[in-house]
């Protein structure tokens, strides 16, 4: 996507074009809502500004300059489409936990890490 588009910065263009959205026309066919739901399905946690945005960029004006009623229109459509599909959620951060305890050897010095099976 061009960062030439209004309203667009350089990692809201990035964000779209990991999407598959690369041209005006592309954003035009999926609409504001649309490409903001892919955003948020790629993993990406934009603002609603981006929702905004998009919305100005379509219309050629400043996102700011969108009307109190057309955003809440915005935000509406966007609900409904995550309400019927809900976004995934993200994996744990980390894999899981084992609980490790250290044994004494008969001389003092610590052994290395055994776990439960290793004692079996």
């Amino acid at each position: 996507m061009s960062t030439k588009l209004r309203n667009i910065g350089p990692k809201s263009a990035a964000w779209l074009r990991q999407v598959g959205l690369r041209t005006p026309e592309e954003l035009t066919a999926v609409g504001a809502v649309g490409a903001f739901v892919k955003v948020r399905r790629a993993g990406f946690k934009p603002s609603l500004n981006l929702l905004y945005s998009l919305e100005g960029a379509l219309l050629d004006c400043h996102w700011q300059e969108l009307p109190e009623a057309r955003r809440t229109a915005l935000v509406a459509e966007y609900e409904a489409i995550i309400a019927d599909k809900p976004l995934k959620k993200a994996p744990p951060a980390s894999g899981p936990v084992y609980d490790r305890t250290v044994a004494n050897d008969d001389d003092g010095d610590e052994a290395p890490f055994e776990t439960e099976e290793d004692r079996s």
